[in-house]
This record gives structure tokens, sequence and C-alpha cells, in this order.
């Protein structure tokens, strides 16, 4: 099921040949220099070696560890103020080259695949929509490095570069050198048990080089009432020079119809001074939800449908005055929001039940501090690709007030967040605090006071490879919640590789350890980790402690398989051990299945919210 195509290109794959690179004027060959004394510098010790072996190993997965590495220096600042002659844009064949050494060049194979089945993102689209600077703009050191971020986040392309090359005989001037890498554009999925049921899918997230992404899937089943289901969803990563991303669904399954649009613009970066969105939609869907204090009642569905539309606009301000306690990345920024939801069809609802199915209007403005800066580091949620580490801190603070068919209330909230990089190579932390609630005749309703903690080790060298820690803890408290809305610690939200109605109450408490070992082997141009996990979690209503209830249990241990230049999920086998869970018949778990690759928090200020319950 989990794209055999490109398995099968991947298998005639082999090592890559070097030749030197014809990069107009010889520019690039300084950075083929430098990449050769990296490697030699990188033999005089151990630690190095493991380094070089597990990062330059192979042509899927390369990075610079010399320049990754140093995480606290800007690249550009040598270059401020200088005056931008041209910008060159290279574009790299997905397979087989490197951002970090241009005189890579891919096997005869691996150039085939690239030219033939990939068309690479068009220039003028990189020029028109993800530079944000042109020729004749002086260099600024950390818009140069917001931008090479933010090609880097963008799921066409994989890793991204900016060279400035000085010239020798205008010394106020430089040429501006943007090496892009995208990634395999295409991607297949589907299943097929017989002509009475199967379904396939198909994602193109480059269409014909314009960075546009379709995804379209269609089922079949014809024992269902609903045989034929279909989904498919556009998305224009940013329209010109705007920024602005737009997309549009149209979703006909069983259990969820729905048909909406949106336009969004974030704070991409600290100089980033208007962001908002717009979407509206019609959604119909099937919900299958228990009643908190029915836990082991058969599960009951019901229908919810309902329109909406909401719109938000914040602004950016920078500090008046300059301070040592602020940085220069330090930003208060306000934003205000409405929205509404009207229901077609839902359970019964009272004044005081099912408020979230409750016909209702708000109005939200936020106050917040933003202070953010990237590190880049290698390893972390990826497998190679550089991974931009956000550090920080941001604090917000919203208020509101909804109308709803039951008359008004209002809403308060407070965000608090902190990430860094512990001193002494300890690792990186971040902390997350949230408290909000409506407020009505002085009572408190759908309250929420919760905080989580998650810890990443610094890689730690093994033979010649790396590992990592990661452990995360999660704590969440609901006040004066109604009985269909609560908390689920299965899967995601507390103990992975289970699902279960049981685990739910409006208090818990989650730990979650997992350790990765990043093995420095490949398979057919994946990457393969190793991990190790354990979870624990508690859960319930008990207007008492929270640990007073049973402590649930999972266990286990997998692997995962990833190769940067293909778009698609990373492929994981976990073998699990689930000892004390409700209803489960089966303590031993195997699963097969595609990860999201998962990204680290931000600390930019979006739209005003309300505080979820999870």
């Amino acid at each position: 099921m989990y794209k055999l195509f490109f398995i099968l290109l991947f298998i005639v794959t082999t090592a890559s040949a070097q030749r030197p690179d014809s990069l107009r004027n010889g520019t690039i060959n300084r950075d083929s220099i430098r990449y050769t004394n990296l490697k030699i510098r990188m033999s005089k010790t151990k630690l190095s070696r493991a380094v070089y072996r597990l990062l330059f190993r192979d042509v899927y997965n390369q990075g610079k560890v010399t320049e990754v590495k140093e995480i606290e220096t800007n690249p550009f600042t040598p270059y401020e103020g200088m005056v931008i002659r041209k910008i060159i844009v290279r574009q790299l064949d997905i397979l087989g080259e490197s951002v970090y050494d241009t005189t890579r060049k891919g096997n005869q194979f691996e150039r085939f695949l690239s030219k033939n089945l990939h068309t690479n993102t068009r220039e003028r689209i990189i020029r028109k929509s993800f530079l944000l600077f042109t020729e004749g703009d002086e260099i600024k050191a950390q818009v140069f490095k917001d931008n090479e971020r933010l090609l880097r986040i963008n799921k066409t392309i994989v890793d991204a570069r900016i060279l400035v090359v000085p010239r020798t005989d205008v010394t106020w001037q430089a040429d501006i050198i943007v090496l892009v890498q995208d990634s395999w554009s295409l991607n297949f999925s589907g299943g097929f048990s017989s002509f009475n049921r199967f379904n396939i899918g198909l994602e193109n997230v480059n269409v014909n080089g314009t960075t546009h992404s379709q995804l379209t899937r269609i089922r079949w089943d014809k024992n269902n009432a609903q045989k034929f289901q279909f989904r498919t969803v556009y998305t224009i990563p940013y329209i010109g020079k705007t920024f602005i991303t737009g997309q549009a669904s149209f979703i006909l399954e069983r259990d969820i119809k729905e048909q909406s649009f949106r336009f969004s613009r974030p704070f991409l970066t600290t100089e980033t001074k208007y962001a908002g969105s717009a979407e509206a939609g019609h959604t119909k869907l099937w919900q299958y939800k228990r009643y908190i204090d029915s836990t082991y009642a058969p599960l009951p569905s019901f229908e919810i449908e309902y329109n909406y539309y909401d719109i938000w606009l914040g602004r950016s301000f920078k500090f008046p005055f300059k301070n040592t306690i602020l940085s220069e990345n330090s930003r208060l920024v306000t934003a205000v929001r409405y929205n509404r939801y009207d229901f077609r069809d839902r359970p019964v609802v009272t004044p005081d039940s099912n408020k979230i199915y409750w016909n209702k209007s708000a109005l939200m403005v936020s106050l917040g501090y933003s202070n953010r800066n990237y590190k880049r580091d290698v390893l972390i949620y990826g497998f190679g690709r550089t991974e931009d580490v956000p550090v920080g801190n941001l604090f917000a603070l919203t208020i509101g007030q909804e109308h709803t068919e039951f008359g008004q209330r209002g809403y308060a909230g407070l965000r608090y967040a902190v990430g860094k990089y512990l001193p002494h190579n300890l690792g990186y932390m971040y902390l997350l605090m949230n408290a909000g609630s409506y407020i009505k005749n002085r009572q408190a309703q759908q309250g929420v006071l919760s905080g989580q903690a998650n810890y990443i080790s610094n890689l730690i060298p093994f033979r010649y490879s790396f590992f990592r820690q990661f452990v995360t803890f999660k704590y969440t408290h609901g006040i004066h919640r109604d009985p269909v809305d609560y908390l689920n610690i299965s899967r995601e939200q507390g103990i992975r590789g289970i699902t279960s109605d049981q685990l739910i109450g409006t208090k818990r408490f989650t730990l979650g350890t997992e350790t990765v070992f990043f093995s420095d082997k490949s398979l057919l141009g994946f990457r393969i980790a190793y991990f190790v996990f354990a979870d624990l979690g508690l859960v319930n209503s008990n207007p008492r402690s929270i640990w007073s209830g049973p402590v649930f249990q999972g266990y286990g241990f997998g692997f995962r398989l990833r190769n940067e230049s293909l778009t698609f999920n990373t492929l994981q086998l976990r073998l699990g051990y689930y000892p004390n869970i409700p209803g489960n018949q089966a303590p031993w778990r195997v699963a097969a299945e595609g990860n999201v690759p998962l990204r680290l928090r931000d600390f930019d200020i979006s739209a005003p919210s309300i505080v979820p319950l999870q």
C-alpha cells in the first residue's frame, strides 16, 4: 500500500559519482573546496568521524555539519549592508545532489528520474513568491536567515541554501546564489480487497512546477450505504508576492461531508507586519461520542451539520525603544477575530448542556508579546535535513464576548510558552502553560488549565551513529465541562498505538518517553531510525485527586524509514504491549503505519482563540 512504485525505483539506485559543478564563473567551487576540507577535518576524532558517516554516507540525506552545528552564528552577518547585484537561482536534481556539496552528481539513472518523472519548481515562482529580497536591495542578515527557513518549511522543498558571493571588482556589491532542492512531487496511495471494496489516492504537491498542491482520493464500497466516496483538496501556498495561502476543499465521504475555502497569512517572520485569515464552509459529519458517565455503554453516534465563517486580522509592532532586555526580534502583537457557527443538525441543547453545539458568534481580541529566533540542528524529527529549532518565548492575553442562543457570556484566557537550549549541552526544553474559561453570571464555563513540557536531549554518540532521548509531560484539567466534552488519552494525546473510547475524563496527566537511535545505514535510499517507547497516563473525572485512578500503560519498540527527498509520510513498524487498557482483548499489538513528520512549536502569535481541551 505504501508507495511500492518508488521502492522499486530505488532498488536500482546506486552510489553517486562526483564531478565538478559548472555553475557560473566557478563561484560554487569555493563551496566544494570547503566540503573537501570538512571531510579532512572530520577525520581527526572519533566523534567527528561518526558525525560525517551519519550525514554524508549516502546521497539522499546530507548536511554540512560544521555549518548546521554553528547554530548561534548568522552566516550572513559579515555581508550586512552590501548591495545585491544579481540573484542566481539554481535548482538541484531531487536525487543524487545536495545543497551542501554542489559538486556531487547523481548517477545516470538518478538523473533520468529527476529530469523525466519530476518537474522542478519554476524559477519564476521562486523569485516571485518565495524570496524576501530582490536585486538592488541591501543585504539584511536576519532577512536572509529567515528566507532560508521559509524555503525549507515548504513541503515542496527538501532543503535550501543561500550563498553570498562578494564581487572582487566592486567591494560593496555581492551576487546571491539560491540553491533549492525539490522533494518528489507525486505520492500514490490505495488499497484493494475486491472489486466491491477498494480505494485509490493521488497527491501532487507541486503541480506542473507551480508549488500548487492537489490531493484526490476515491473510495468504493458496495456494501456501504454511501458506495462512492470522494475527497479533493487544492492548495496554493503563496499567492503572488503576498505570502497568502489559499485552499479549497470538497469532501464527500461516509462520516464527513464538507465544502470550504480558506485564505491565510501567518506572521512568517519577525518583520511581517500583518497577518490574518478568512474562511467559510459547510460541514456535515457523524460523531461517535459517548457521555462521560456511560463509559461501558455501547458507543452512540449522532449527526452534526453546521455552517460557519471565521475572520481574523493581526498587526505586529516593533518596540519604540531599545532595551538590553528586549532583543531585536521582540514584537508586540495585537489581533481581533470574529466567527459564527449556525447548526442545522445536532444533539438536544439546553442552557446547561451540550454547549459546544450552541448556535453562536464570538468577537475576541488579543494582546501579546513574542520573541522568536531559530537555531539550526539535525536529527530531531527529520532524518538528516536541516531543521530550524524555535528559540524564544511568548505571552498572550485574550478576552472576548460570545453571543449564543441562550444569552451572552465573556471569555478570558492566558498563554505562556518558552523554548531554549539548556546550558552545558544538556539539550532543548519547551514549556507551555494555558488558562482560559468562559464566564457567565460570575461562574466559569468550559474552562481549561493545562501545561506541557517537552525535553529533547543533544545527539549522543554511539559507535558510528547517534541517539536522542525525548520526554513529554502533559497535564490538563477541564473545569465545568459538559458530559460530551472531555479528554481522551489515546494515541497522540497520551498512549500511542491504542484507540479506546473508555480512556476519557476531564483531567489527565501523561508521561511519554522515547529513545531514538539514528542508524548510519540506509535501505534503498531510506534512512533508518530505531525507537523504544514507554507511555503512562492517568485520566478521570473524579472531583478528588487525579492520582486516585489507575495508571494506564503502553510499552514498545520499532523502527522508522524515511527518505527526505520524498514527501510521503514516514513509514513506521511498531510492536506495542498494553497491559491494562479497558476493553483491550489483545495486550500485544503490531502496527504498520505512516507518520506525518513533526515540527517543533513556534513562538508566533496567531488568531485570538479559546484554550482547547486537549
